[in-house]
């Protein structure tokens, strides 16, 4: 029995023994392969798309163009010309104009009302020096007591009249053609001031919209962002898109805003333009050499005025036209005409017959053609039929 026993406790000892090295086995003693655990799915995205936000490191210096004829701004790649379109350190004077009533308004500026007012100035100086040097106190020590001079005053009064219908002749001329209706073909570009930035839109074209912010320098945008650089144009004046108009096109422009008044202006064009809330504002012009030209909002508008720049790129009609295709708009005119056969006046289905039916119903009421009288359709309009209760109003 005692034998009986001492092996029962030996066997019994060996099975706990080697249940123990199973359940406290060393990992190393596990195997390696394991089950990926599944990342949960992301967002939607298009082939190659990342779901992850860029850091600073990894964003991307520039914007990558949608479309081969597009630069970084969404505009024609073009260079700036350091001496036209934009403001010049140490300039006198007016922009080079690349407009017709630009060319006009410079030529009056220089040509004319330069000239008069210097003739002006100089003249109304060599008198008050001649009237202090001429009646000082030790050259008239008895004070003359003439009022009146008929002379004077005539030539005082008819002189100024005479210089300002001169000035009046070709300044209203100017200002007519500042505000003549565009010509039927003009391109439409839209100006809607935002405090503070714009919006654009090509109405005739396909409804392309732009919006343009101004572009920050280096040191403060933040992580991702552009910053401007001298590609872009000047400091204050570069915008993160261009707005695209043709060379040698009228173009017929309409200006508003959504919340102030703003003003669209671009020196280079003379051209300033208010943008009002609830009203539409319209002038028209035409450029005529490429390039950039640089503007900015001339009317006080909140704390940001001053960083609501504007940024015209100027290209031949091809390359306009090839611009609006990269955009996914149209040319107008581009759409084939419809190849629906018209009727002919009083044919069935035609706008003469079907006036006379309309004539015909408003007094006797339209006829019913049906063999059994129908019943009267329910309505759909809003709440009629609908039981009264919350949430039915305006149904």
């Amino acid at each position: 029995m005692p034998k009986r026993m001492k092996a029962i406790a030996i066997a019994a000892g060996m099975g706990c023994a080697a249940l123990s090295g199973v359940a406290f086995a060393t990992p190393a003693a596990r195997p390696t392969t394991q089950t990926a655990v599944p990342a949960p799915q992301a967002a939607a995205e298009g082939g190659g798309v990342s779901n992850a936000a860029p850091t600073s490191a990894a964003a991307p210096a520039t914007a990558a163009p949608t479309s081969p004829l597009l630069a970084q701004d969404g505009a024609p790649a073009t260079t700036i010309d350091p001496n036209v379109g934009l403001p010049i350190d140490g300039r006198f004077g007016l922009q080079p104009q690349v407009t017709k009533n630009g060319e006009f308004a410079h030529w009056m500026h220089n040509d004319v009302l330069v000239p008069v007012i210097t003739v002006i100035c100089v003249l109304v100086l060599l008198l008050l020096a001649w009237v202090v040097f001429r009646y000082r106190r030790a050259a008239n020590p008895v004070p003359s007591k003439t009022s009146h001079n008929t002379l004077v005053e005539v030539l005082w009064t008819l002189g100024p009249v005479v210089i300002l219908v001169l000035i009046a002749i070709p300044s209203i001329g100017l200002l007519q053609a500042q505000f003549k209706p565009a010509p039927a073909g003009a391109v439409t570009l839209k100006a809607i001031g935002n405090q503070w930035y714009w919006t654009y839109q090509y109405p005739d074209h396909g409804g392309i919209e732009i919006t343009a912010n101004m572009l920050k320098e280096k040191d403060q945008v933040a992580p991702g962002e552009r910053a401007r650089t001298d590609a872009d144009g000047p400091r204050l004046l570069a915008v993160d898109n261009r707005i695209v108009l043709p060379v040698g096109v009228p173009i017929r422009l309409i200006t508003t805003s959504n919340d102030v008044i703003h003003s669209w202006a671009i020196p280079a064009f003379w051209m300033k333009l208010d943008a009002v809330p609830g009203r539409l504002n319209e002038t028209s012009f035409t450029i005529e050499k490429p390039g950039l030209y640089f503007g900015q909002c001339s009317e006080l508008c909140g704390a940001r005025h001053a960083f609501m720049p504007i940024a015209v790129q100027a290209v031949p009609p091809a390359q306009f036209a090839a611009w609006v295709a990269a955009k996914g708009g149209k040319m107008p005119g581009s759409v084939a005409p419809s190849a629906a056969v018209i009727p002919q006046p009083g044919a069935e289905g035609s706008a003469s017959e079907a006036a006379q039916v309309n004539a015909a119903e408003a007094v006797t009421g339209p006829v019913d053609n049906a063999a059994t009288p129908a019943q009267s359709p329910t309505s759909a309009q809003g709440a009629t039929g609908n039981p009264a209760g919350p949430g039915n109003a305006g149904q």
